[in-house]
Parts: structure tokens; sequence; C-alpha cells
């Protein structure tokens, strides 16, 4: 079965198993700078115009792996010289201009950006295009057509837009992590930042009989990937790399559920804290909506808190499909919690890595969690917990819960908020579509369904959060 989606990702794959391999291995300082000629042997370029480019994009490439540009505080970046084969885009006239005598398309255009050769065919001066879409919207042929760039249709907080040298740039002011941009560029010129370092030697701390204990949690979401191989193998190949336990994020799921739904109760209104690029996106671009935030830390961070907790000597790494952890794993409330986050992208890498193939190993269990904190996978499953931990507690409050899916369902329901047009009192916002099973970092991003979770939610052998959360009191 395949592993990956796209060439891209497996490109990606590639550069983080080597960096991960050299790693283990004590010789990346020293050998890091062959690795693009370990990945392109021949003198034969496979994608790009000659091999020497190609190579210097996977230089660069292994510069993020090995965790970016310091001076760059995205965990988003953009590789410059990766980022040249997309047409410059905005609004075109195609060749469905049938020359009509209206010219509404010159009417509406307030900029003068409209103009027609001898045979009254339309075409548009870029030097005066304002990029409106008034030209588009009154064509009677829809033959005036707006040719954004990939990475810019992906990106619904209007955080990328073109440099003088026509290559994509990221606007950090407006960034959210989301990663949208990063699955969705076909060159691969958009990646996030890999800490796969990090992990590295978090692990050989452990396993060299120092003073910590590797704990890696996993996003509920792990349930849907990693398909060639049983959710047991995964397990157990996490401590064949030397985690000493395996915890499911589901579990501090269920803790938030819990507290957050007693938040609920006593502030009448509430916006989740559960998805760090949703909460991000308020802090930028809803900052009088800040107040309503739930105090509590999202459920990767919750769980890691109590670890620390319960163990001074452990360290904590979240696995999930999410590239905003990497940028919440930075901040002052997180940190002390979590020591370092990574996608099920750069899992397969480490497996590989040290030649491990989960197929062949035995099963471990995982069953940390609830039904309810396993379907925060899910959009929607965030408020069914919540639900559950309102009626669990015995509160009395009439939920009226607003699921978002996907960013733009978000910046719908805040905008209504600021309005007092919206008709909720709790807001479940999911950057990515679908929930944390369509996030960036994914392995692999075939559609996965709202039963396809609830089915591994009903495996949980704690079938209420009280259950769940019994067992660590």
């Amino acid at each position: 079965m395949r592993k990956f989606d796209t060439k891209v990702q497996y490109l990606k794959y590639q550069v983080l198993r080597e960096v991960a391999r050299q790693a283990w291995e004590g010789r990346l300082a020293d050998e890091a700078i062959d690795i693009p000629k370990t990945i392109v042997p021949g003198k034969k370029p496979t994608m790009r115009c000659c091999v020497y480019k190609e190579r210097a994009i996977l230089a660069e490439r292994v510069k993020i792996a090995m965790g970016g540009y310091r001076n760059n505080p995205n965990v988003i970046e953009i590789i410059d010289i990766a980022c040249d084969e997309c047409p410059v885009g905005g609004y075109e006239v195609t060749n469905a201009c049938r020359g009509c005598l209206a010219h509404r398309c010159e009417d509406v255009c307030r900029f003068g950006a409209l103009y027609f050769d001898e045979n009254h065919v339309a075409h548009i001066d870029k030097s005066k295009c304002k990029e409106c879409g008034a030209c588009s919207k009154v064509c009677p042929y829809t033959a005036i057509v707006n040719r954004k760039r990939p990475c810019e249709n992906a990106c619904k907080v209007k955080a990328i837009s073109m440099n003088p040298e026509k290559a994509a740039t990221i606007d950090a002011m407006k960034c959210i992590a989301c990663g949208a941009c990063v699955y969705q560029c076909p060159f691969g010129a958009i990646t996030d930042k890999s800490f796969i370092l990090n992990v590295i030697d978090i692990l050989q701390a452990g396993q060299a009989g120092g003073s910590c204990h590797a704990y890696a949690v996993v996003a509920p979401s792990i349930s849907s990937q990693f398909t060639y191989a049983k959710l047991g193998q995964v397990v157990t190949g996490l401590k064949e790399l030397g985690f000493h336990t395996v915890i499911e994020a589901a579990l501090g799921a269920d803790m938030v559920a819990q507290a957050e739904s007693k938040e609920l109760a006593e502030k009448g209104f509430l916006l989740s804290s559960c998805c760090p690029a949703f909460v991000d996106y308020i802090h930028k671009s809803f900052p009088e909506l800040e107040p309503f935030i739930s105090n509590n830390l999202s459920p990767m961070a919750t769980i890691a808190r109590y670890i620390k907790e319960t163990d001074p000597s452990a360290k904590v790494v979240f696995i999930g499909p999410c590239t905003a952890k990497k940028a919440e794993v930075l901040k002052d409330s997180v940190k002390p919690y979590v020591d370092a986050a990574m996608t099920f992208e750069e899992l397969q890498a480490l497996y590989d890595s040290r030649d491990i193939d989960i197929t062949t190993l035995s099963e471990s269990v995982l069953d940390n969690a609830s039904y309810f904190g396993r379907i925060f996978a899910r959009c929607g499953g965030l408020s069914d917990a919540v639900a559950e931990g309102l009626k669990e507690q015995g509160l009395d409050f009439p939920l009226k819960a607003c699921s978002c899916d996907g960013i733009e369902a978000c910046r719908v329901a805040l905008m209504r908020k600021v309005k007092n047009l919206l008709d909720a009192n709790f807001v479940e916002g999911m950057a990515c579509v679908g929930g944390c099973i369509g996030g960036a970092g994914c392995l692999t991003h075939e559609e996965k369904s709202r039963a396809d979770v609830d089915r591994y939610g009903r495996e949980a052998m704690e079938k209420t959060i009280a259950d769940a959360l019994s067992l660590i009191k």
C-alpha cells in the first residue's frame, strides 16, 4: 500500500529520513551537505531544469529538516529558489471572450485596466489592475478568470502574497501555521520546519540511561494513518524508537472536555481553545474576541502538563497531523510541558531511519481515553464532548454549539459574533476542513469520514469522560 499521497510528500520524507539517519549515527554535522547527492545521485535532473538547481533546492530542504532558519519565527517557510514555476496569476481574459458590444467589463472597471484590440477582444493591463474581480463577475461568457496560485488559493487567511521576484511570501502577522499551503504547493516550495533532531536528542538521552523518560503523546487522528499496518504495531514501533511510554492525546481531550464544559456553564459563552490555528486566528484577526477564548490549554498541552507533574523526568513529544502544533509548542504557556512536536510524515521518516518495519512488529495496546476524547479528531467531536461533560457533571446549561469546519467557517462565525448575530453560546473552531483528520501533516490525506472516527472512539474501553479520568486520579 502506498504510504504517501504525492511525490512532493515522498521527497520531503526522503530528506527527513536521511537527516534522521545521519543524526542517529552522529554523522550529521559532517555529511548533511551530501544528502542532496544521495537523493539525486545521477547527472540528470528528475524534476527541475538541471541537477545543480535540484540539489540546491534539496540543500534548502535539508536546512529546514534540521530546524530551519532561526531568524524566521514562522514554522512555515518558503524555499525561494523552488518557487518559480507557477504562473504569475491574477485575472486574465481567456479565449472565451467573444468581443461583444456590451463591454460590461470595461464599464465596471474603476481603474481603466480593460482595453480592446482591433477584434474587440478584451485584455487586462496588469499595471493598472487591482484584482478586484468586478470584470469577472459581469462577463456574460465567464471569459475572465482568476488564476490564483495554489498556495494563495489554499491560504484562507490571506497570509500569502507575491514578492517583486514573483516568489511567494508569508505575512507572519496573518499566518496561523495551519499548513494548508504546505500540502497544496505542487513543487513543495512551501514546507514546515522540522524539529526531528530535537526528538532524536530526547530519545538518545533516554536510551543512554540518562535522567529522562521520553513520552510520545499521539493524536487520536493516528487511527486514520499508517493504513498499511495495525495501530498496535505503530505503538510498538514508537517503543522500538526509544519512547518510554505512549499516551493518547485524547486523554487530554477528556480532561479539557470536563473543564471546558464547566467553564462554559460559568461564563455563558466560550470560544474553544483546542485548535492552535483557530486560537491564533482570533488573536490576529478578531482581537476583540480574545476574552471569550477558553482558559484551558489544548488537549496536547493539558496531558503533557499532567505527565510532567506525575513524572519530573519526563520529556514529552507530541505526534499528530498538525503543523500549527509546532508553533504552539514554542509559546511560553506551552513550552514547559511539551518539548517537541512532529507530524505523522516525520514519524514515518523516523521509523525508516532506524530500519523499523512496523508491519513485522507485535501489537501494543493504546487505550487511555474515552470515546468522547477520541472523537476530538473530527469536526463536531469537541461539541459532543462538551455536551457529555455538562451531562456527566450535572450542569444545567442549554448548550447551543456552533461547530466550524475549516477556517472559512470559523471566520463567518466570528464575524457574526462581533456583530451580535451568532445564535450560539459555544464555538468549536477547527482550522482544517474535517477537523484534525484533515491536518496538513497527515501521512495520507485520503478522505476520512466522521463514521471512521466514531468507530475508533467506540473501541475505547472507557465509554465516559468520568471513566477515563478516574484512571488518573
